[in-house]
C-alpha cells in the first residue's frame, strides 16, 4: 500500500511537472511565435516534448494499474494473517485465565503458610520479649541499687565539704571579730590621741607639713621658727614671701585642732539636739576667735611678717563648719588678720604663692635676660660675617675637591689605562701600606707630576 502511494504521488508529481511544461512550453511558443513565424524547429521539439510526456503518462497509468491488482492481492494476505493473529489471541487469552486460576490458588496455599509462620513468629517474640523484660528489670534493679550508693557517697562527700567550708567561714569570721577588736582598740587608740590637746596639734601640724612639702620647694618655707623680732615665740610653719629690692618677708601659718570643741557639736547634730548645737557652734566660733587672737599677737610683725597669718583647719569638716558661721570669716581677717583654711584651700593657697614666685624670678631676672638679648643683638653682625666667610671658604673648598673628583681622577685614569690591575688584592694592599706612590714609581717621581698627569705607565 505505502508503494502504491508512493507511485501515485510521483505520477502526480510528474503530471503537474508536465503540465507546468506545457504551459511554459506554450507560452513560449506563443511569444515565438508572434517574434517569428518561420520557428518550426521548435514547434517540431514541442511536439516531441510532448509526445514523450503522454509516453510517460502512458506507463504511469501502466505501472499504476499494476500496483492496483499488487495492492489488492496483498489485502488479501493481510486479512489471512489477521485471521491467524485473532485465533492465536485467543488461544493466548485462554491461557491466561488458566494461569490467572492457578496463581489464585498458589496465593491461597501461600497465605495460609504465612499465617501458619507469623504465628509461630508471633509467639518466638513473646517469649524473647518476656525474657528481655525480665533481664531489663534485673538490670535496673541493679543500676538503681548502684545509684543509690553512688548517691549517698556523693552526698556524704558533698556534706563533708560544705562542712569544712562553713567551719573555714566561721574561723574567718572569728578572725575578722578578732580584726575588727583590733581595729575597735585602734579606733579607741586613736580617740585617746584626739582627745589629748597636744597629740591633735601634731597632728595637723604632720597634715600642714605634707601639704607644704607636696607643693613648695624646701627653700622656699620654713619650720618652727620665730620670725617676729625680739619674741620666743616660734611658729609652725612660714612661707618666705619675696619682696622686689628687699629681704623676703614671712607669712606665719599655724595648724590648730579644737576637736573637742568640733566633736560635742558633732554629737549634737547626730543626737538633733537644737539647742545643743547651736551651744556646740558658739563654743567653737569663741574658740576660733581665741585661736585667731593668739596667732595674730604672737606671729603678725609688719614688716618682718606679712599683715596677714593664716590658720589651717586639717579637717574639711571642721572648715565647713567655721565658713558656714554667718561673718565669723570676714571678722576674723578684719579684727585679727587671720585667714582660715582647710587642706584643699590650704594647697589653692600654696599653689598661687608658687606662680607668684615664678613670675618673681622671671621679672627678676628680666634685666639679665634683656642685657644678654642686647649682646646678642650686637654680636650678630660679627656673627653673620663670620658665617659668609666660612660659606666662602666652603663654596672655594667644594670646588677644589669637586676638580680632584672629576679633571684630576679622569687624567690619572687615562695614565694608568694601559697598567694591568695586580689580582692578588692582599698583596696590592700589603705593598700600599709598605711604601706611598713616590717609591713605587721612582725618586724622581712627585706627587705634582703624578697629578699633572707627567708619568708615563
Amino acid at each position: 500500500m505505502v508503494i502504491i502511494a508512493v507511485l501515485t504521488v510521483v505520477i502526480c508529481i510528474l503530471a503537474v511537472v508536465g503540465t507546468f511544461a506545457l504551459m511554459r512550453l506554450s507560452r513560449e511558443q506563443r511569444e515565438r511565435w508572434r517574434k517569428a513565424d518561420g520557428d518550426a524547429r521548435d514547434a517540431a521539439q514541442l511536439a516531441a516534448s510532448l509526445e514523450a510526456i503522454s509516453a510517460s503518462l502512458a506507463q504511469a497509468n501502466t505501472a499504476l494499474a499494476a500496483l492496483s491488482h499488487q495492492a489488492a492481492g496483498s489485502a488479501a494476505v493481510d486479512a489471512e494473517r489477521y485471521d491467524a493473529i485473532a485465533r492465536e489471541f485467543n488461544r493466548s487469552v485462554v491461557r491466561m485465565d488458566a494461569l490467572r486460576r492457578e496463581m489464585q490458588t498458589q496465593l491461597g496455599r501461600n497465605r495460609d503458610t504465612v499465617d501458619v509462620k507469623l504465628d509461630e513468629v508471633r509467639s518466638t517474640v513473646d517469649r524473647q520479649l518476656g525474657a528481655i523484660r525480665e533481664d531489663n528489670e534485673k538490670q535496673l534493679d541493679r543500676m538503681r541499687a548502684t545509684v543509690d550508693e553512688k548517691l549517698q557517697a556523693t552526698l556524704e562527700n558533698r556534706l563533708t565539704r560544705s562542712f569544712k567550708q562553713v567551719s573555714d567561714q566561721l574561723e574567718a569570721v572569728y578572725k575578722g571579730l578578732g580584726d575588727m577588736q583590733g581595729i575597735a582598740a585602734g579606733v579607741g587608740d586613736l580617740k585617746r590621741v584626739l582627745s589629748n590637746v597636744k597629740t591633735r596639734g601634731m597632728l595637723g601640724e604632720v597634715q600642714l607639713g605634707a601639704i607644704l612639702a607636696d607643693i613648695l620647694s624646701p627653700e622656699q618655707y620654713a619650720q618652727n621658727i620665730a620670725i617676729k623680732p625680739g619674741s620666743f615665740e616660734r611658729v609652725e610653719f612660714a612661707v618666705r614671701i619675696p619682696v622686689e629690692g628687699s629681704e623676703p618677708v614671712w607669712l606665719p601659718i599655724d595648724a590648730k585642732f579644737p576637736g573637742d570643741t568640733y566633736e560635742h557639736l558633732r554629737d549634737a547634730v547626730e543626737a538633733g539636739d537644737t539647742e545643743g548645737i547651736a551651744a556646740a557652734r558658739k563654743q567653737l566660733e569663741q574658740r576660733i576667735r581665741a585661736e585667731a587672737r593668739d596667732i595674730s599677737t604672737k606671729y603678725i610683725s609688719v614688716p618682718a611678717t606679712t599683715n596677714v597669718a593664716i590658720m589651717f583647719l586639717p579637717f574639711e569638716g571642721l572648715y565647713a563648719e567655721v565658713v558656714d558661721m554667718p561673718g565669723l570669716i570676714e571678722s576674723l581677717q578684719r579684727d585679727y588678720q587671720v585667714s582660715v583654711a582647710g587642706p584643699s584651700t590650704m594647697a589653692a593657697i600654696l599653689n598661687s604663692l608658687q606662680m607668684s614666685y615664678q613670675t618673681f624670678a622671671f621679672q627678676r631676672r628680666a634685666d639679665e635676660i634683656q642685657q644678654v638679648l642686647s649682646a646678642v643683638k650686637a654680636e650678630l653682625p660679627r656673627y653673620q660675617a663670620a658665617l659668609q666667610k666660612a660659606y666662602d671658604q666652603i663654596n672655594r673648598a667644594g670646588s677644589t675637591v669637586e676638580t680632584i673628583m672629576t679633571t684630576r681622577t679622569r687624567a690619572i685614569e687615562r695614565k694608568l689605562r694601559a697598567v694591568t690591575a695586580m689580582d692578588d688584592e692582599r698583596t696590592a694592599a700589603r705593598l700600599l701600606e709598605e711604601g706611598d706612590a713616590t717609591e713605587l714609581l721612582g725618586d724622581g717621581a712627585a706627587p705634582d707630576a703624578i697629578e699633572d698627569g707627567e708619568v708615563d705607565a
